[in-house]
């Protein structure tokens, strides 16, 4: 599915905070809790950007992308971002640059953990990303980088609306929305998932809007969440939907 796939002239208000005020919080399980937002949100472009750029091999990219993620909660380097300077995704790409210059310089390893939130990380998924696009190097990081961090946000809330559907006890809903929407088979159409799940076009009509919505209202929550500043968090929601968002 592409961005523009669900777009729409609607605003969502984000209820979740910018990813700067929640790790700054005094709280520790907020600022926790947060970072373990970042990891989720960022361990995917991470690892690949370590694979691509620093072509690293696989075991030690897995090694250094939890490594990255407990360092700089350690020493609060993401803390230290300037929202005039760069986008939060880039500062986050730059850091770990840093991050694997320093490592290799004192030709140490870190170990996992570190305070963070430890979530379970399917490297072999990534692995087959990066395998499966045959790619050695990498003409343009920051892009590739960007592309990474928006399949991730994609990937992770269709993942969490299709359990939310499930817990919901309707999964037909999203089952249209990933027919049609997610991977369309050839010549699908409204009359054709109608006739198949015994609906009528208007339902699947009104199901596919519905699902459509509450995907944009996930993805807009979890993009908040992992913008630096709120001013961010509008110009990524406009780029990605085509949306002006409060």
């Amino acid at each position: 599915m592409e961005p523009g796939d669900v777009r729409s002239n609607g605003s969502f208000p984000a209820t979740r905070h910018s990813a700067i005020e929640r790790i700054c919080d005094a709280d520790p399980e907020t600022r926790r809790e947060a970072f373990g937002d970042l990891v989720e949100g960022y361990w995917r472009p991470v690892y690949k950007h370590l694979r691509l750029t620093w072509h690293l091999d696989a075991e030690d990219a897995r090694d250094l992308t939890p490594g990255f993620f407990a360092d700089a909660f350690q020493k609060a380097w993401l803390e230290r971002y300037e929202p005039g300077k760069a986008r939060f995704r880039t500062f986050v790409r730059v850091c770990a640059d840093r991050f694997v210059m320093n490592m290799r310089q004192s030709s140490s390893r870190l170990k996992r953990g570190g305070g963070v939130q430890t979530l379970p990380l399917d490297f072999d998924g990534a692995e087959r990303e990066v395998t499966s696009r045959g790619l050695v190097t990498i003409p343009d990081p920051d892009e590739h980088f960007h592309q990474g961090f928006v399949r991730a946000l994609f990937d992770k809330t269709v993942q969490d609306l299709r359990t939310e559907y499930e817990e919901r006890g309707r999964p037909i809903p999203f089952t249209l929305f990933e027919r049609y929407d997610l991977a369309p088979a050839e010549g699908v159409s409204y009359a054709q998932l109608a006739d198949e799940f015994n609906l009528t076009q208007a339902q699947v009509t009104n199901n596919l809007a519905q699902v459509r919505r509450r995907f944009r209202e996930r993805a807009l929550d979890a993009l908040r969440g992992l913008c630096g500043s709120d001013q961010e968090f509008r110009r990524e929601a406009r780029d990605l939907f085509g949306l002006d968002v409060e």
